[in-house]
Order: structure tokens, then C-alpha cells, then sequence
């Protein structure tokens, strides 16, 4: 399942973001979305877990949760 992550720090990496999802299950992969010409975060980012139920119990966790000091906004991808 593909996971949107709004609302994060400017200064968060791929690592962190991976990391956190870890805790819930299997990370697939992690994206990021940088900013072409600053290469720098732009503040959202996905997140790929294949087992579905981690991916939803990740979302319900994460949601609204402080993460570096933001509440993130975490839910399904479209």
C-alpha cells in the first residue's frame, strides 16, 4: 500500500521517515519529494509497505502524531 506523509520538517531524510514506518511492519521503499533546484525537502513524502494491515495500522498510529516537533498528516495514497 502507498502511504502520503504531509506536514514534515524541511530538514527530515528518507532514513528518519523509513524509520519511523519500520516500527508498524515492512518498508518497501521511501520517497522523499525534493525540490529540483534547492534539492531540499518540500515537506511530504511516500511511503510504500506491502502487508496491507501494517500499512493501515502505520496510518491510524501515525496520524496527527508530533514527529521532529510537527504533527504529520499520514494517509492512503490515491
Amino acid at each position: 500500500m502507498k502511504i502520503l506523509v504531509r506536514n514534515l520538517t524541511r530538514s527530515i531524510t528518507e532514513k528518519e521517515i523509513q524509520e519511523l514506518f519500520e516500527k508498524y511492519g515492512v518498508v518497501e521503499s521511501c520517497d522523499l519529494v525534493l525540490d529540483k533546484s534547492t534539492r531540499k525537502s518540500k515537506g511530504f513524502g511516500f511511503v510504500e509497505m506491502p502487508n496491507a494491515d501494517e500499512a493501515k495500522t502505520a496510518i491510524k498510529q501515525l496520524n496527527g502524531k508530533k514527529f521532529v516537533n510537527h504533527p504529520i498528516r499520514v494517509k492512503q495514497a490515491d
